[in-house]
């Protein structure tokens, strides 16, 4: 079903419904809730690890076994998630003429995104904050569980999704490093970013990442991009002009002219950019715009439980 997001904010105001619809769809696809934390719905037991704390201990088991298990429960409330959302002008790429959830630009995937795991995250009665840059902070907020809380930064989506900025650079490494110092509790950071900047100097970038694991946080980054234009470099071999949406710099040539060389360099970035993410133990998944937002959903899970 494809849903007019333009039409949705217009009635609703924000991303909620969308969000929700997403996420009951995701759950239902896999007809089981994959949650389990320590909430009042007893689940399953599963055994006792040690150093682990004994609250949860089931003693009559035990008594009956001569084994340690905790009890599992259907939620959990003791996570921090932070979003860190890039808001540069090339996350509004590719122009789209009418946003659905089967039309997304790289800004529209990244917001209904965030907003599903929010969504989740709210199920679990967890505290959620976010950071949006781009060549400054526009906006950041500290993690907490609030019903107030989440409409604040369901408002702050709202506006990222419907503004069109013009040529707004991408300064990466210089505000990952200022969210990196704000974030002083231990959370999950969950990224949003076509990881294209501005500011070209590679170990730099490297090096903010890496200051984003300060305080053991766990670091998921979703590498959003139009795969097939910015990976494969396929447009039709005509006379082009190709413009930098963050400069407005632009050069005219045909496709073939160019597309073995960009092949070349960009697979060379995102494997070089892979490789220190998995030394620096952060969870790295290359998303597709033009594919299924399950995908996000379920690798947000699987690093989460």
């Amino acid at each position: 079903m494809s849903i007019d997001l333009g039409r949705d904010i217009a009635q609703f105001g924000n991303l909620q419904l969308l969000a929700k619809q997403v996420v009951e769809g995701f759950i239902s696809g896999i007809h089981k809730s994959p949650f389990h934390g320590f909430s009042s719905e007893f689940a399953e037991h599963r055994l006792y690890n040690q150093g682990e704390s004994t609250k949860h201990i089931d003693w009559k088991l035990y008594a009956r076994t001569d084994k340690l298990y905790t009890k599992r429960y259907e939620e959990e409330t003791n996570m921090r998630c932070h979003f860190i959302l890039d808001v540069s002008s090339s996350m509004y790429y590719p122009e789209v003429e009418r946003l659905s959830r089967t039309q997304l630009n790289k800004i529209g995937f990244s917001v209904l995104a965030t907003a599903s795991i929010m969504e989740l995250v709210k199920q679990q009665r967890d505290a959620v904050g976010i950071s949006l840059y781009s060549d400054q902070l526009h906006y950041s907020i500290p993690e907490k569980g609030s019903e107030r809380h989440f409409q604040m930064i369901y408002s702050q989506l709202n506006e990222v999704l419907t503004d069109k900025p013009v040529e707004r650079k991408t300064k990466t490494y210089t505000f990952l490093h200022q969210i990196a110092e704000r974030l002083k509790r231990r959370s999950m950071i969950v990224i949003f970013s076509d990881m294209l900047q501005t500011e070209v100097e590679q170990e730099q970038l490297f090096e903010a990442l890496r200051h984003l694991k300060y305080n053991k946080h766990q670091v998921v980054l979703f590498h959003v991009l139009d795969v097939a234009k910015e990976v494969d470099f396929n447009f039709e071999d005509a006379p082009k002009r190709f413009f930098d949406v963050e400069s407005n710099e632009f050069i005219d040539l045909y496709a073939n002219q160019l597309k073995d060389k960009y092949q070349e360099q960009m697979k060379s970035y995102l494997n070089l950019l892979k490789l220190k993410c998995q030394q620096y133990k952060i969870n790295y998944q290359q998303i597709d715009i033009t594919k299924d937002m399950d995908s996000v959903l379920r690798r947000f899970l699987a690093e989460r439980y």
